[in-house]
């Protein structure tokens, strides 16, 4: 969503009465509510289409505008302030339509064909689809917290963790970026990802030989931020996850997993995605040299 100056706007840049200024800070308000809404009442339409195209064409409307209102304070702020309205929420959206779980086709009979009541036939998503979907999910959690606790309330770890499982490297690749937005200080989102065992899938993804390899160096960097970044430590599981790590990759390899993900800490965002890749490369070297010491014995 981008702007355009005001016609009434323009000469008032400066105005020298503060009750002109407040008249024209708050003529631009109201403009950029109204843009907002309208841009998430478009989006939000779309997305809860029967048909698969249009809700790419809805979920591509609200990745655009997020992308958009991220470089803004002012809209950010209406941002979070429409996502405590239930007419406005994406992330509902989100679950009850792309990202809900297929239940198999409905059964036709006789009496639903010459029926009072329509048939509602919705077609599947696709994995275009649902990667978008991910990253809408994304970008709403980052920008406001009230989006990680209603996507906490439809069960998105344990969605996010079958998808995880079952879809192909695109989406795989967006899950887990999604998965950072949802874990990043929230508690109980944690502890639901340690009861999918989200750990041990990320791993088994990683550890195979058969994956892609740039989706196997995510899993890396979503390990190391997880460990170091992500993980609650007010809150220690049974298990802890130093020791999960053992269990699943070897004592040298979890070690340097746990080594590498202090990085980053004094690093600008460049620099830290700069060595957040190279302490993932490394990490899949150390599995690798795990793996051959391992056959050669």
């Amino acid at each position: 969503m981008h702007l355009k100056k005001a016609l009434w706007a323009e000469g008032l840049e400066s105005p020298s009465s503060s009750a002109v200024a407040e008249l024209v800070s708050s003529l631009n308000t109201q403009r950029l509510h109204r843009e907002v809404t309208l841009a998430l009442r478009n989006g939000l339409r779309d997305s809860r289409a029967e048909f698969s195209f249009l809700r790419v064409s809805g979920l591509r409307h609200l990745l655009k505008f997020l992308r958009s209102a991220a470089e803004s304070d002012a809209t950010i702020r209406l941002f979070r302030e429409t996502q405590s309205l239930p007419e406005f929420q994406v992330v509902p959206v989100l679950f009850q339509n792309t990202l809900r779980e297929a239940v198999g086709d409905p059964i036709v009979n006789l009496d639903r064909i010459f029926g009072v009541e329509p048939i509602r036939m919705t077609s599947p998503a696709t994995d275009a689809e649902i990667a978008l979907a991910l990253r809408v999910l994304e970008g709403c959690c980052l920008l406001t917290r009230v989006s990680v606790a209603v996507a906490h309330k439809h069960k998105a770890i344990k969605t996010l963790a079958n998808i995880l499982s079952t879809r192909g490297p695109n989406v795989q690749g967006a899950c887990l970026d999604a998965f950072i937005s949802l874990l990043q200080g929230s508690s109980a989102n944690q502890m639901e990802f340690e009861a999918c065992h989200g750990v041990e899938k990320v791993v088994e993804l990683i550890k195979d030989k058969a994956v892609d390899e740039s989706l196997r160096l995510k899993c890396g960097e979503f390990l190391l931020l997880f460990i170091g970044h992500v993980h609650g430590r007010e809150m220690p599981p049974v298990i802890s996850i130093h020791d999960e790590l053992r269990r699943l990759l070897g004592e040298k390899c979890a070690s340097l997993v746990w080594a590498a993900s202090q990085f980053g800490s004094t690093l600008d965002p460049e620099q830290r995605q700069t060595a957040l890749h190279i302490q993932a490369l490394r990490v899949l070297e150390c599995l690798e040299l795990q793996r051959e010491f391992g056959a050669s014995k």
